[in-house]
């Protein structure tokens, strides 16, 4: 793992609502936030949007009961959309100023977020008092989130990435669902043979926009060995031999085969939305895609499956792995900084509520026994007590995930400035899905020097 001097990326582990514009999100500091009687209130984002009716309903029962419990509080909730975070528009919002007092953000937008001077310093404030499972909470993601020695979020989960399969459509296509691909050379084998079965169907699928497009690409060049930055962080690293495979691999499945649909420039919920109509024989993803697959695309959980990442000849030589946090918005009183971790406490870091109250999602055919997210340290009560209310709960098919599990990939942390890079990883990404005749070492050519340049003038 490489740690520049000023911001570090780690590699991890595997292991009721009110609509709120945008512009008018976060309450100001300068009455501390304070409603009449003394309660304090705080803005949160990531409330889930209208069409997601269940998630959006056990949201607002968690806000409910939280503000049962903590009468002194008021969360008042924004829906950003489906994905939380859309680097575009988080990007966007960062520069407007206008974040929601606790705002949800990847690991990957430590960086830019200091950068905006958006992000308060709460350190002082997490503790066992405010987040009873703190001391559980793996120190690895921790550190992620922390920078000169101080931290600035709460992380709330964590993934690695592998190959995501529909069974059904394995079957179908006469492969055996039980041994996936290994390499990229079965990918190719395998994706020929689904798509093959016609109607629309993409043996294989990959992302090309909206940022996706690099963030993907960063993981299959790590399963060929390569790295996108050198190791001091100051130069792009992906112009090579490894670079160029991801892309001739894409490249011969989209034209030499057909086998990756006519429709390109996907992002994320545009391949989620094909992967629930059984149209995707095959992607990159990490374990929640299939949660995405059923809980939004309204798919079935018993179609998928995972398989570790596959390496070009052999087994993968390393894998994406990243997650997710809460920030919390600088000017904030010490009041609001305290409720906001009671909330991000009760609905991500405590086992049988919000994130982790299976028992609720079991009956509303939302996936439980998934291999994530694992926030907690091993050998901490709080892994125990999520472990046993998994397994107990548990309504998808664990050996659906046996492979991904038994068989772990070695997993590297998100370059420094990952957004800004993915964005420019885009285009090679999208060139050799959308254009025949496009030219390998020039997309790459043309990419890495973009990125030096984003580089020496963040340095």
């Amino acid at each position: 793992m490489s740690v520049p001097k000023n911001r570090k990326v780690a590699a991890l582990a595997l292991v009721a609502g009110l609509g709120l514009s945008l512009t008018a999100c976060s309450t100001k500091s300068d009455d501390g936030g304070q409603e009449a009687g003394g309660k304090v209130t705080i803005t949160v984002d990531c409330q889930p949007v209208g069409a997601q009716k269940e998630l959006l309903a056990n949201w607002n029962e968690d806000v409910a009961a939280f503000q049962q419990e903590n009468p002194d509080i008021i969360i008042k909730s924004v829906s950003v959309g489906e994905q939380c975070n859309n680097p575009p528009d988080f990007t966007a919002r960062l520069a407007g100023g206008t974040m929601t007092d606790v705002f949800y953000g990847y690991m990957t937008d430590l960086a830019q977020v200091l950068d905006s001077g958006q992000a308060m310093d709460i350190t002082e404030f997490a503790t066992k008092e405010n987040i009873p499972t703190w001391d559980s909470v793996d120190p690895a993601l921790k550190e992620v989130f922390t920078d000169g020695g101080k931290l600035y979020a709460v992380p709330v989960k964590n993934y690695s990435m592998g190959l995501v399969y529909n069974k059904v459509l394995f079957q179908k296509a006469g492969l055996d669902a039980a041994n996936p691909p290994k390499t990229w050379t079965e990918v190719r084998d395998a994706a020929k043979k689904i798509s093959a079965l016609g109607d629309g169907i993409a043996g294989y699928s990959e992302y090309s926009a909206g940022n996706t497009g690099g963030w993907h690409f960063t993981s299959l060049l790590y399963s060929q060995g390569g790295t996108v930055l050198s190791e001091d962080g100051k130069k792009a690293a992906f112009n090579t031999a490894e670079g160029k495979q991801v892309l001739q691999n894409l490249k011969d499945m989209r034209y030499g085969d057909n086998s990756m649909g006519s429709r390109q420039l996907l992002q994320w919920g545009d391949l989620l939305t094909n992967a629930g109509a059984g149209k995707v024989g095959m992607f990159v993803g990490a374990p929640d895609a299939t949660q995405a697959i059923v809980s939004q695309f309204q798919g079935k959980f018993e179609d998928w499956a995972m398989a570790p990442l596959p390496g070009q000849a052999g087994a993968a030589k390393g894998t994406l792995g990243g997650g997710e946090g809460y920030f919390f918005k600088k000017g904030l009183t010490p009041e609001q900084v305290k409720a906001g971790l009671k909330w991000v406490a009760y609905q991500k870091l405590t086992p049988g509520k919000g994130q982790f109250d299976y028992a609720r999602a079991k009956p509303q055919n939302y996936p439980v026994g998934l291999p994530q997210p694992l926030l907690f340290a091993n050998g901490t009560e709080a892994q125990k007590q999520e472990f046993d209310l998994r397994k107990a709960n548990a309504n998808v098919d664990t050996a659906n995930f046996a492979l991904f599990e038994a068989t772990p990939v070695a997993i590297k942390g998100e370059p420094r400035n990952a957004q800004a890079i993915y964005a420019v990883l885009d285009s090679a990404m999208s060139g050799v899905l959308t254009d025949k005749n496009a030219n390998i070492d020039a997309l790459l050519k043309t990419a890495e020097e973009k990125v030096n340049r984003l580089l020496a003038a963040g340095s």
